[in-house]
């Protein structure tokens, strides 16, 4: 599908709001913003990056939404009440809730868009971030045919009823997800598979795309029909795509981006004393892994997985070779975790001395048929990063003194992600950054029948785990099975933790309202940009 538009820098659209206000075309602030990877859809039913996630969060607005933290507050809908066994939640959408068109967002257009989700035709891949509402995952594995079994009901117009199959803690904050967004059922109905195009494309969010150019940039301006356009600051929002992070801050310092949404860590130290205050380095909830293929032989051999676990010296990779101070990961859920009480789950071996890991590893490796007469041969592949390259070398350097022969290939992000869901890889980069505050999050990224599960692990003791620690509404009790699910997983490599995130961000002083979080979500709506 071809998508294009005008190539002005400031649409017809943003010049005759900025004439409407009464700001001449250079008063009106356009936000450019480098966005890292190329955008695939603008349905937000077809993403799966945080690239895609900012420019679906600015254009659409589902029941809940983020504030300038993070933190789930209303959004499409003005409230909600909770049933006494909390299971069933009863949304009141604004009634001046409108898709950019004019028409009104309707109870019904959240029904299409779940059934939408769900149904196992449109294989959407994160579908299952929404399974805690009845029937879904019956529905989405095709065990069940119905679409109307599904857990979401129109009262009327405005009146939209969800019904979980369980009480879940975090579900408000998984409603803050773009697979929970409304889609405007009249124009799929009318367009089909056209209704993304731009020219086409209506929104329910404080942003309309006018202009999505693949491989360039996608171009935003105020959506005067959504409910608070009166109070945003930005009037438009220029996505640029550019994967190479050290040109991405050339143009921020000639002043081409106004923020920068990652930098080679080799420039913090410069970046601080230089511009000090511009460099936004904080802790938030992801974590950084590569994935083994356990597949493939000889991957399928818990020891060869744990023996290039053992043999990644995590101290020295956020400190010495990123610079910017990120934890090391022996576990897999990032610490801090809301519903996740109780002592932090680690391999056993996580406290060992480096020399001594390194030892065990060799001595598993060989075990398992492999030394200087007969390397283990590994192609590790990453997505292009001059920071995931940086990783790459060090970590196969690492592996050098166990007799692993390395070869490294890279690829820019959406072929990559094509390859790790295909499964054409041995071991490769990937990384999870929290679509809620629950451990469930991370966890589910190692269940049978995930897309996310790249490296096809499987073990069903933990899926039983997880499942019956989501039945459960003791919050402690599912904590504690929780964390038996992921120590059984980090016991057998399913995956190998590297480090949790710390966002890495350059910010403009002429951008304000930006506040670091947990989830490095900012959506425009909260910024400013002074001119």
């Amino acid at each position: 599908m071809t998508f294009f538009s005008r190539s002005t820098s400031l649409t017809t659209g943003a010049l005759a709001l900025a004439a409407l206000l009464g700001l001449t075309p250079a008063q009106a602030a356009q936000l450019n913003l480098h966005n890292g990877g190329d955008v695939t859809s603008l349905d937000p039913q077809k993403l799966s990056g945080d690239w895609e996630n900012r420019v679906s969060g600015d254009i659409f607005e589902g029941l809940m939404t983020e504030d300038a933290k993070a933190e789930p507050i209303p959004g499409a809908a003005e409230s909600y009440t909770l049933s006494d066994d909390k299971t069933v939640y009863t949304f009141k959408i604004r009634a001046d809730a409108k898709w950019s068109d004019g028409k009104p967002v309707t109870a019904g257009d959240f029904v299409f868009s779940f059934k939408r989700l769900m149904d196992p035709k449109n294989a959407a891949e994160y579908a299952y971030l929404q399974y805690p509402i009845k029937n879904a995952e019956g529905i989405n594995t095709g065990k069940i045919t119905d679409l109307d079994q599904l857990g979401v009901k129109a009262i009327d117009d405005k009146t939209l009823e969800i019904t979980l199959e369980r009480p879940t803690a975090y579900f408000l904050g998984a409603l803050t997800h773009y697979t929970a967004y409304p889609l405007p059922e009249h124009l799929i109905k009318e367009k089909g598979d056209a209704w993304v195009q731009v020219g086409n494309i209506v929104t329910n969010g404080p942003y309309k795309p006018v202009e999505w150019v693949p491989g360039s940039h996608v171009l935003t301006e105020k959506n005067d029909q959504w409910h608070d356009a009166a109070t945003l600051k930005i009037d438009s929002v220029k996505f640029f795509t550019l994967e190479d992070n050290a040109a991405a801050l050339r143009r921020y310092r000639a002043g081409e981006f106004d923020v920068v949404t990652s930098f080679p860590t080799d420039q913090y130290q410069w970046l601080q004393e230089n511009m000090p205050g511009q460099a936004h380095v904080a802790p938030f909830a992801g974590l950084y892994y590569y994935v083994v293929n356990s597949s493939k032989p000889p991957f399928d051999n818990a020891k060869v997985r744990e023996a290039l676990s053992m043999a990644i010296n995590r101290e020295v990779i956020g400190p010495k070779i990123l610079g910017t101070g990120e934890l090391p990961a022996y576990g897999w859920v990032p610490p801090g975790m809301a519903n996740y009480d109780g002592p932090e789950v680690k391999v056993a071996w996580a406290d060992l001395p480096y020399g001594e890991k390194l030892e065990k590893a060799k001595a598993m490796l060989t075990e398992a048929g492999y030394g200087p007469d007969k390397p283990l041969k590994v192609t590790l592949r990453y997505n292009t990063d001059d920071n995931h390259k940086r990783v790459a070398v060090a970590i196969a350097s690492m592996w050098k003194p166990l007799g692993v022969d390395v070869d490294l290939v890279n690829t820019e992000v959406k072929v990559h992600y094509a390859d790790l869901r295909q499964g054409s890889f041995e071991v490769a980069r990937a990384g999870w950054l929290a679509d809620y505050n629950d451990p469930d999050n991370f966890l589910n990224l190692l269940k049978g029948g995930v897309e996310m599960n790249y490296g096809q692990w499987s073990n069903a003791e933990f899926d039983k785990l997880l499942t019956d620690a989501n039945a459960d509404t003791d919050m402690a009790a599912r904590a504690k099975l929780l964390k038996q699910a992921e120590k059984l997983a980090m016991d057998d490599t399913a995956a190998i933790p590297i480090y949790f995130y710390a966002s890495r961000s350059v910010v403009s002083p002429k951008i304000t309202g930006y506040e670091d979080n947990a989830f490095d979500i900012h959506r425009t709506r909260w910024l400013t940009k002074a001119e």
